[in-house]
């Protein structure tokens, strides 16, 4: 980009500019810090819901592993769309106990008191883990509509076919 500067500020002389540091910046491999996005909602997914027994980097194979230790600069070799049966079915498996736990800590805190529409999930409000996992799916190359059909059956299951049904 090229930036336009006032006569007055070329003669100034001082510390380097914010700006002119910002520009002289490498540009991040996007594919790249979206591995690294995912890695992290999974963890916070553990985090928040107490997950136990799960290792999240089980879910990503050799080369997504590798990546994630590298320079955000750097062009890496990511997971192509050809995916080990063993790790797609470890990464099911996890969407699938993201799904129960929120649905379990929705019915929970529904039996301790009435609960309003947009506290749902009261541990953040806005925050909708089915919803999360789904969109989730979709970077771990799960069926999205596999995640929602269990959202729904554990909504039947607690009793709360009034959310199931929509």
């Amino acid at each position: 980009p090229v930036l336009d500067t006032e006569d007055a500020w070329v003669s100034v002389e001082g510390p380097v500019s914010i700006v002119e540091l910002a520009l002289e910046q490498k540009r991040i491999h996007y594919p790249l810090a979206e591995h690294q996005f995912v890695l992290c909602t999974v963890l916070y997914a553990i985090m928040r819901l107490s997950l136990k027994g799960v290792k999240p980097l089980s879910l990503f194979d050799s080369k997504g592993r590798n990546a994630f230790f590298k320079d955000l600069t750097s062009i890496q070799l990511l997971p192509s769309g050809d995916m080990d049966p063993n790790v797609l079915s470890i990464r099911q498996q996890f969407l699938l106990k993201v799904v129960s736990a929120a649905v379990q800590t929705l019915c929970s805190s529904q039996k301790d008191r009435e609960v309003s529409e947009e506290d749902y999930f009261p541990f953040e409000k806005g925050k909708n883990w089915p919803t999360l996992a789904a969109d989730l799916a979709q970077y771990l190359q799960i069926s999205e509509d596999l995640v929602r059909r269990h959202y729904v059956c554990e909504l039947y299951s607690y009793g709360m076919d009034h959310l199931g049904e929509e």
